[in-house]
């Protein structure tokens, strides 16, 4: 499963294959909200955006709605995508929304590969590199159900760590409404989401990093960190991130 051809020699052992997988080369997995959004390079759910390719899985009759409620019946269907992204050899599965972190502990016991289903996991791991007193602060699709049993899933219990904006505001805006594809501006969100960002850090002095906790808003991660200054995370950072560890290359150079 983890075994890397380097195109300069062939494997001298056999070669097999699970009698379920038809493709490969997909070493990350992606489920992907059962929505229809303009999907811009950038965004989790836009293949441009990786250097490498992903496997999408849409989690059929999951929505927004379910997933802002966090909704019990949403883990079967994603355990059964899951399974089926891992049966085509994926080595790890993430998603397409931050509120699929409700569902990580579920997901990961039902899975054999490692499993990244909300940005909000790298909470911990941001909050201990920053000084004593900083917080994480998270731009999240609505902050009416940013709840602390969503980031308890994904490993945060002490909410003093971080500090939560919602821009669902921008989302209730005609232009601006990612619901309507037709009549979305992503010049004009753009310019609304860095004016927000940078009001929320002008009101929170100890804020020393930006994460987003919304697959969408990666395209907007380079404007905003040169509005405010800050480290930008989200999840393409953490994409990344597993994907450098479930494929690794061989160091060439020379000493």
């Amino acid at each position: 499963m983890y075994a890397y051809m380097t195109g300069l020699e062939q494997p001298t052992d056999g070669l097999s294959i699970a009698k379920e997988r038809r493709i490969g080369g997909h070493a990350i997995g992606i489920l992907r909200l059962d929505c229809l959004i303009p999907l811009l390079p950038g965004d989790v759910s836009n293949a441009n955006t990786y250097k490498f390719p992903v496997l999408y899985k849409i989690a059929e009759g999951v929505t927004e709605e379910q997933l802002f409620k966090g909704e019990p019946s949403v883990g079967e269907r994603l355990i059964k995508a899951g399974k089926e992204l891992e049966k085509q050899g994926v080595r790890a599965i993430s998603s397409s929304c931050g509120y699929f972190g409700y569902y990580q502990k579920e997901v990961a016991a039902a899975l054999d590969i490692p499993v990244f289903l909300s940005s909000l996991l790298q909470i911990p791991l941001i909050s201990r590199a920053l000084r004593p007193g900083q917080k994480v602060g998270i731009i999240c699709a609505n902050s009416a159900t940013f709840s602390p049993n969503l980031t308890s899933a994904c490993g945060v219990n002490d909410w003093s760590i971080i500090k939560v904006v919602g821009f669902e505001d921008l989302r209730k805006s005609e232009d601006m409404a990612l619901t309507f594809p037709d009549k979305f501006n992503s010049h004009k969100f753009e310019e609304e989401l860095v004016s927000l960002v940078r009001r929320f850090v002008n009101n929170n002095h100890d804020i020393g990093a930006i994460l987003f906790e919304c697959a969408n808003l990666p395209p907007y991660a380079w404007s905003v960190q040169k509005a405010v200054g800050l480290p930008v995370f989200d999840f393409v950072t953490m994409i990344n991130w597993a994907y450098n560890a479930v494929v690794r290359h061989p160091f060439a150079g020379f000493i």
